[in-house]
């Protein structure tokens, strides 16, 4: 191989570095705005898609990982998860019964809708699968 194709070699593995740390970056702003919004809409959860924001920007930006777990409301729920990988048995029961209430009002609204109704209802329960599947810490 010559020099001028491991430089070759070397330009386009770095572009390809580049190209996918500005794909995590975006996919977690994008997570991270998702994240905000269901801090305030029913029915679209919050922790999940800050904690993906935190590994998009693991992995791709230092400095936007440090800022998100320094960050006054968010940090303590990143720290928690990087830390210990789990759930206490607590949250996973307020979880749970945070998204039956949400789900069942969302259903009572929908009563005329009833694809809808079945739409939200199935979303709940995968919802409650997911945050059962996660490992719980004692």
């Amino acid at each position: 191989m010559s020099e001028q194709e491991s430089l070759s070699d070397d330009a386009s593995l770095s572009m390809l570095t580049r190209t996918r740390r500005w794909m995590l970056v975006i996919a977690g702003c994008v997570s991270l705005l998702l994240g905000l919004i269901g801090a305030v809409l029913p029915g679209l959860p919050t922790t999940p898609f800050v904690l993906l924001a935190a590994a998009c920007f693991a992995k791709a930006s230092p400095r936007l990982h440090r800022w998100l777990i320094q960050h006054r409301w968010l940090g303590p729920m990143v720290r928690d998860w990087e830390a210990h990988h789990s759930l206490p048995l607590r949250i996973k029961w307020l979880a749970t019964s945070m998204m039956t209430l949400m789900v069942s009002l969302s259903a009572w609204q929908l009563a005329s809708k009833p694809l809808a109704q079945m739409g939200v209802i199935g979303a709940g329960l995968v919802g409650c699968l997911v945050v059962w599947r996660i490992p719980t810490r004692r």
